[in-house]
């Protein structure tokens, strides 16, 4: 999230190329969202994983492999990431439904929660960690920590073992052709297109990723650019505002079980988009932390909250394809938005394009109280 944008404006001072970068990662989640879901539903998942994570170990080292080598390369940072995003894609599919084998229906609010908490605590040492090494050393070594956490991340997911197998649940789909594999896909869109709320909250989300897939890259722009902030004042920045997710996470389940879906859903991404104008209008970096904590707190909130609810809504056998259907949608506004969001900040500013993207969010939240986002119990209609 920080070392290879920051590995990109090093290598060109642009935002416009940083921009680019997350386009292109936002194709590669796209195209594997076509085909991920399948996959997912067909194979052992934990083993799945631990092949992302072992492919992405090889990709994501190959880049400070090649830069001491044969100095920067841009193009070998957009195959990367390509390729690294279509895996990533797979793996997150695959994390998601494995969850639900992993603990009874009743607790998959808490259980999301438990997860996103702990992703947050690594978004708050991550960045901190990264800004720290490419401020001292520079942001390909901070690439190198990367490759080497998918490591980790292999060798912890071989301790695990889920309740049972997907193979046991999609024997039906073996050795089936490409029509077969075709209608397993459309399999999870019409299941997709009879859930009004499944429905809502993809199209919403959808939306909402058009605005968010470039504030990552406009946050470091404005921090780096505007603000003339170092590596490490951004690492900290950003890391702190981690903080924001960790809370969101702990506190998703207790306000889903007090409100109900949408008044938690809705209300984390009213918090988001608030921060998100913030971020753009107050002048100070330490005037910004408080918001930045907002943002990724809504954000982790609404997050929890939309996970839970497809893994309560879908039946198992098409988890995989449901998620990735979702995600899919998602990946073909990301690249889209990302493009425009960084391009309108070269012409306005990172702050103006921000406050922008924020008003934007606002809008969207609004307008899904008017859809069946906003009921309180989506998961006991089932229609």
């Amino acid at each position: 999230m920080l070392a290879l944008p920051l590995l990109v404006f090093q290598a060109t001072g642009s935002g416009v190329q940083m921009g680019l970068v997350t386009s292109t990662f936002g194709i590669g989640q796209m195209v594997s969202g076509l085909v991920s879901g399948v996959i997912v539903d067909r194979v052992d998942r934990r083993r799945l994983m631990i092949l992302c994570d072992v492919l992405r170990l090889v990709l994501y080292g190959s880049i400070p492999l090649v830069w001491v080598v044969a100095g920067p390369q841009l193009w070998l940072i957009y195959v990367v990431v390509a390729l690294g995003a279509m895996l990533g894609m797979t793996f997150s599919v695959a994390y998601m439904t494995a969850l639900a084998n992993l603990v009874d229906r009743d607790q998959l609010t808490d259980a999301n929660a438990r997860v996103n908490a702990s992703f947050s605590l690594a978004f708050v040492l991550g960045p901190l960690l990264a800004g720290l090494i490419s401020a001292r050393i520079g942001p390909v070594a901070s690439v190198a920590v990367d490759a080497l956490s998918f490591g980790v991340s292999a060798l912890t997911l071989a301790r695990i073992r889920l309740r049972r197998a997907s193979a046991e649940r999609t024997s039906e789909s073996k050795g089936s052709s490409l029509r077969r594999t075709v209608a397993d896909y459309l399999d999870g869109i019409r299941f997709l297109a009879g859930q009004p709320t499944l429905r809502a909250v993809m199209l919403l989300l959808a939306g909402l990723s058009f605005v968010m897939a470039g504030m990552m890259d406009l946050f470091i722009f404005h921090l780096k650019h505007d603000l003339h902030q170092s590596d490490g004042a951004v690492g900290l920045v950003i890391g702190l505002a981690g903080i924001g997710g960790v809370g969101g996470g702990l506190v998703a389940p207790m306000l889903r079980r007090r409100f109900g879906f949408g008044v938690s859903w809705l209300g984390g991404w009213a918090l988001t988009s608030i921060s998100c104008v913030l971020i753009g209008i107050v002048p100070s970096l330490w005037l910004i932390l408080p918001a930045a904590v907002g943002y990724i707190f809504g954000d982790m909130l609404s997050g929890t909250n939309s996970m839970t609810l497809r893994q309560e809504l879908t039946p198992d056998h098409l988890l995989g394809r449901v998620t990735a259907t979702v995600w899919t949608l998602n990946a073909v506004a990301s690249p889209i938005g990302a493009a425009a969001l960084t391009l309108l900040a070269s012409r306005v500013g990172g702050a103006a394009a921000i406050t922008i993207g924020g008003v934007f969010f606002a809008g969207l939240t609004v307008l899904g109280f008017f859809t069946p986002a906003r009921r309180r119990h989506p998961e006991r209609a089932m229609t």
